[in-house]
């Protein structure tokens, strides 16, 4: 529907969104719980955030090694204020590879699960 209406106008983007439909609907195959931090998250840049504040501050002050330490210690700090995972129950049935339908677990998998 919206590819037909907006097709004529816009034919490169329809057809990008044509050729990587799969991939751009993956999205659902995960727990609706974990939408939020897929959408929301990046991880590497959270991550090294703190590191990268403190570290062009010391530029130049520390040997490789004294840095390296530096930024393991901030990392360690860092991580205490993490959010947790919404839906980490359903880690492991993503895992196991448990197919979920718009973010629903199907019922017939509970069963075969248990």
């Amino acid at each position: 529907m919206f590819i037909d209406t907006f097709e004529a106008k816009y034919p490169k983007a329809t057809e990008c969104l044509i050729k990587d439909r799969e991939e751009l609907l993956t999205f659902y195959d995960f727990p609706a719980q974990h939408w939020q931090s897929i959408r929301t998250s990046n991880p590497i840049e959270s991550v090294f955030a703190t590191i990268r504040h403190c570290t062009k501050r010391s530029k130049g002050c520390l040997s490789r090694d004294g840095m390296l330490h530096m930024m393991f210690k901030l990392e360690q700090c860092a991580e205490k204020s993490w959010r947790k995972l919404r839906g980490f129950a359903h880690l492991a049935d993503v895992i196991q590879g448990v197919d979920f339908v718009n973010g629903i677990k199907p019922s017939n998998q509970d069963q075969a699960a248990a």
